[in-house]
């Protein structure tokens, strides 16, 4: 258990990178290279599109961004369509900083300061998208509901939010990261590789669509029955 211990310790650990003389946290760093590469592959992606006589390439690209779109429409109406590429964006993040484990790389993920900073993202849109569609006062009207009584109870919902987001993240990452190594104190040949495998992959894409499926239902309850 002292060697959980230690490597735990270590994995919490928030290591810092010296770039130009500053001191950046290491998920910044990685946090910056997913985002260059986000945006040199939507670049790539995107080159020569047509109307006409389309590309294999841009017809499955149509084909996954129709099906995501579907999805978050579908789940937030028509009046929450202006935050879906918020919610395209945050998925792709979350989904590239959990999968770059498999490349040895920590995943930014594990630092709560980057899941705190996601989860405040997020509900600063939630509580934005219910100002929007219902107005100030429609906005401090919902906060009584359905009784005057109610109102601290929901006031303190809106604090909860961020920090079930950040924590469900945060924890679920971490969490993983102990299981791997409890499996390999017990079995510490091949089956280590096959979970790690699982939790890199699977497990990291599963966390991606829990958090941005959370964030759109409380969006949609911030939206209220404005369709």
């Amino acid at each position: 258990m002292n060697a959980l211990t230690a490597a735990l310790k270590e994995e919490l650990n928030v290591e810092m990178v010296s770039v130009f003389g500053l001191q950046i946290p290491e998920s910044v760093v990685v946090s910056w290279g997913i985002m260059v590469f986000l945006v040199l592959g939507s670049i790539l992606l995107t080159r020569n599109l047509r109307v006409d006589h389309i590309t294999r390439r841009q017809a499955m690209l149509e084909t996954v961004v129709t099906l995501i779109n579907d999805f978050f429409v579908g789940l937030l109406g028509e009046n929450g369509k202006r935050y879906v590429p918020y919610l395209m964006s945050v998925a792709l993040y979350i989904a590239c900083s959990n999968l770059i484990g498999v490349f040895g790389i920590k995943p930014p993920t594990k630092d709560l300061n980057v899941t705190a900073a996601l989860a405040l993202m997020s509900i600063v849109l939630i509580e934005y998208s219910g100002i929007h569609a219902r107005g100030g006062k429609g906005f401090l009207k919902s906060l009584a509901a359905p009784t005057p009584i109610m109102t601290p109870m929901n006031i303190l919902e809106i604090a909860i939010r961020p920090t079930s987001l950040c924590m469900r993240l945060f924890g679920n990452v971490l969490g993983a990261f102990v299981i791997m190594e409890l499996i390999k104190l017990v079995v510490p040949v091949f089956v280590p590789a096959v979970f790690s495998l699982y939790f890199d992959l699977f497990d990291g894409l599963i966390q991606t669509y829990v958090f941005v499926f959370l964030t759109s239902l409380f969006m949609k309850e911030s939206l209220g029955d404005e369709e």
